[in-house]
């Protein structure tokens, strides 16, 4: 039988109070957990609008549960009362507090216990349904907590079959059409989020390129790439704002999920001029930036300064500045051959460092010309080679999952930078920090 009560309550303090009384309760039958629940539920959604109005005062509210006696002693059974509600429950309040107890639990856990248990549940595409639903999206702070929930989730726990499956085109063209209608105001609410949840649907995507089905299953199309190759000129916004963030992010597992997608865009032929070129410039700059400050004797810097190589070799042989005037030439000669000269006594330059940074320089606009200056420009190489058609005949499926291989090096190159991870939270090392 349902449990209801109605509250009265005067005041912010006694709000407070009334939550500190239910998150203690101290039970072990299963009856009155699920009351208790369903009395938090109903203080926290029928004051919502009074007292749960702040980002802050919502997180304060649902840290009290956390920290509370019902929570403690029965963590498994609370997280899947709650996750069973976010997968029936249709009132944007309640919605809100139960993704923000998800959201929360799982960023507040030592373990992916909770993310587990959703992947386990088949939460994702609920919470994709959830995100595209009109009323939800008219409600700006749950929208955005949806957003958030989907993306911490789905960074941790690998997407099923029937997870991609309900990532459609028209999905991914919406997550992108928000953030080309909001502000162009790089901080705005809505821009950071959405642009995580594309950056951890490619990565997805990514690395499930990389999995061999056994069941004879066709590959699964990478509909980010797919979007960007056939609308990129209408969403402009999000490229600018991929820079931006590379720019700015200082969390070493941002940094791989940009440069992955980065390396998937300069790698294909139909996305590989996607960036506007004055954007193009600013980021060589800001790689030539980060791979000086990258130290060498850190172990965790390593999967970071071999994926921005990685991603180095496409831009420089596909993009833009193939051609001539070729941006920062020189600047890109001086930092691939100090990368293979800086190596310490007791930790010289690895292998990989040196034969990535041997790729690099073999593109052919970088080689020496008679006169020791850049190629003459009737000596640039194209932005594609010759044999394109041949290439495309032979790689039609891999492209079709965004990638596009030429040979050895390239294959391994997708395999690594798809393993290539980091742990949430994990700070990019930094020689400037270093020398602090």
């Amino acid at each position: 039988m349902a449990f209801e009560v109605s509250y009265s309550l005067e005041n912010e303090q006694q709000f407070w109070d009334e939550l500190d009384d239910i998150v203690t309760t101290r039970c072990q039958e299963h009856e009155i957990i699920d009351n208790s629940l369903r009395s938090f539920l109903n203080v926290t959604t029928n004051y919502k609008s009074e007292y749960l109005q702040t980002d802050y005062s919502v997180a304060k509210c649902i840290f009290r549960l956390l920290e509370g006696h019902l929570y403690q002693a029965h963590r498994d059974y609370v997280r899947r009362q709650f996750l069973y509600c976010l997968l029936q429950e249709e009132d944007n309040p309640t919605l809100h507090i139960v993704a923000a107890f998800l959201l929360y639990d799982g960023r507040n856990s030592r373990d992916d216990a909770v993310f587990e248990m959703m992947h386990s549940e088949t939460t994702f595409p609920r919470l994709v349904e959830l995100v595209q639903t009109g009323s939800v999206q008219e409600d700006t702070k749950l929208h955005q907590m949806l957003l958030e929930l989907l993306y911490e989730s789905s960074r941790v726990q690998r997407l099923t079959w029937e997870d991609f499956v309900a990532v459609n085109d028209a999905f991914i063209l919406y997550l992108l059409d928000v953030i080309e209608s909001a502000s162009d105001d790089a901080d705005d609410p809505y821009h950071y989020p959405v642009i995580r949840v594309l950056l951890v649907l490619n990565e997805q995507y990514l690395v499930a390129s990389t999995t061999h089905h056994s069941d004879g299953r066709r590959g699964i199309v990478n509909r980010v790439i797919k979007a960007i190759s056939t609308h990129g000129m209408t969403y402009k916004t999000f490229g600018c704002n991929l820079i931006l963030l590379l720019n700015r992010e200082s969390e070493t597992s941002l940094q791989l999920l940009i440069l992955k997608l980065l390396y998937l865009l300069f790698g294909n032929p139909s996305t590989a001029e996607y960036f506007y070129t004055n954007d193009l410039h600013v980021l060589v700059d800001v790689i030539l930036r980060n791979l000086i400050d990258l130290p060498h004797d850190s172990p965790a810097a390593s999967a970071l300064r071999h994926t921005y190589l990685r991603v180095l070799h496409p831009i420089m042989m596909h993009s833009q500045i193939s051609r001539p005037p070729h941006y920062k030439r020189e600047e890109l000669l001086r930092l691939l051959r100090l990368l293979v000269t800086s190596g310490t006594h007791f930790a010289p330059v690895d292998e990989t460092t040196q034969r990535l940074v041997s790729r690099c320089t073999s593109v052919q606009w970088l080689q020496p010309t008679e006169n020791g200056g850049s190629p003459a420009n009737g000596c640039s190489s194209t932005i594609f080679p010759v044999d394109a058609v041949v290439y495309g005949q032979k790689e039609l499926a891999r492209r079709a999952l965004g990638m596009s291989l030429d040979g050895g090096e390239s294959s391994t190159s997708v395999l690594e930078i798809a393993t290539h991870t980091e742990k949430p939270g994990v700070q990019t090392p930094s020689n400037v920090k270093l020398a602090q």
